[in-house]
């Protein structure tokens, strides 16, 4: 009832934002991406290739918002933000005189009519694997709310190759949308691409095609895309390397992890993991997690990610539960975490950092506290100088 009286709010919202500012969605040609895992590197690369091109275009990230030239934080653990603040973003852009708005919209916003009235030209799902389910209950009700992103849209994008395009297909009769795959041979000769980046390229591609661009000006922007903060993202490389990515699902570590030991190690150099999983959200993942890092990593330390008002130490025991056969420990304070990683990383080791990424505050209890896993890590590197 709590949900249902929340999404009536939500959507009472949009109505009266969009009458206020006008439907400004009518003026701009808006690209939806949503997905569990993607998002945000596909929302990127697209603008990107707008951009490269002489196109106008706005963006909002879970990263931060690119409206009309200028940049804004889109506040604490947020992706699409508040129809108030959404609607002001896409009255900006018109106002600039933008022709594209590139938005990520997660399930949450879909679900909860947070984008309610916004025109949609095209609609994109990178994939749907397990996260959320403490909301959406099952996965058919996740990809499901995903679903409406497609309806909304005048033209809808799927990935072929994810588990729910079967059930999508089932669900959408006929099936409207344009499909892609992560093994098309137009991305086969982005330099450096990952194989995981190769269902995001694939996406980015898709979209730009139905907006009109050719393959040339496509691959020539992508050959110069550089990944979102936080995202792959290499941030010490010396005697040992230290990257940093927001995964924080198990698919996400799935794609990630065994693609940084085929990229970076060799012959008895180690994989050292540090991550938690968040309070109040899925806790089912949580083993699941557990499970896929002690597939691909040699020492695991788990930690806290905004645990909110649940206990850290349990939150980090559920995902032991699911380690096979790796050593690990449980460190709950994030900073010491990361020091103690990279305190018995050797020559040749590799710190992989997940969960956090770009976000600016760690949920503890009630309180947001500021947060920087950039800093952290030069910090404890700095200790090792000392």
């Amino acid at each position: 009832m709590f949900q249902k009286l929340k999404n009536i709010y939500h959507l009472c919202q949009a109505i009266i934002a969009n009458i206020y500012y006008g439907f400004p969605s009518r003026l701009l040609k808006v690209i939806g991406v949503t997905g569990t895992d993607g998002k945000t590197t596909t929302i990127h690369l697209i603008a990107h290739i707008l951009k490269s091109n002489s196109k106008r275009v706005s963006f909002v990230s879970s990263v931060y918002a690119s409206i009309g030239g200028k940049e804004y934080d889109t506040g604490f653990h947020v992706t699409t933000p508040s129809p108030f603040e959404l609607q002001k973003f896409l009255r900006r852009s018109a106002d600039s005189g933008d022709e594209y708005f590139v938005l990520e919209t997660t399930s949450h916003a879909l679900d909860q009519n947070r984008v309610w009235g916004i025109k949609y030209e095209i609609g994109c799902i990178t994939n749907i694997t397990h996260e959320h389910l403490d909301y959406h209950r099952t996965y058919e009700n996740y990809v499901d709310t995903k679903i409406k992103l497609l309806k909304m849209a005048k033209i809808g994008i799927v990935n072929k190759g994810d588990r729910s395009y079967k059930y999508i297909k089932n669900q959408i009769s006929p099936l409207r949308p344009s499909g892609f795959e992560g093994q098309a041979k137009i991305v086969g000769d982005i330099p450096n691409l990952t194989k995981f980046n190769q269902y995001n390229y694939s996406a980015a591609y898709t979209v730009c095609k139905q907006l009109g661009l050719s393959n040339s000006q496509i691959l020539e922007a992508m050959k110069i895309f550089k990944l979102p903060k936080g995202r792959f993202e290499l941030v010490y490389d010396k005697a040992f390397k230290v990257i940093i990515d927001f995964a924080h699902t198990p698919n996400a570590f799935e794609n990630l992890l065994p693609e940084i030991r085929k990229k970076f190690l060799k012959k008895g150099e180690r994989l050292i993991h540090v991550f938690g999983s968040a309070g109040k959200r899925d806790f089912t993942k949580r083993p699941l997690m557990g499970t896929v890092s002690s597939q691909y990593v040699d020492y695991i330390i788990l930690t806290e990610e905004d645990y909110r008002t649940e206990d850290p130490k349990k939150i980090c025991q559920e995902i032991s539960s699911g380690i096979k056969n790796k050593p690990y420990e449980v460190i709950v304070n994030r900073e010491q975490a990361i020091s103690k990683a990279i305190a018995m990383a050797k020559k040749g080791d590799i710190v992989v950092l997940t969960g956090k990424s770009h976000e600016k505050s760690l949920c503890r209890e009630k309180t947001e506290y500021p947060w920087n896993e950039h800093d952290a890590v030069s910090n404890a590197i700095s200790k090792l100088k000392s």
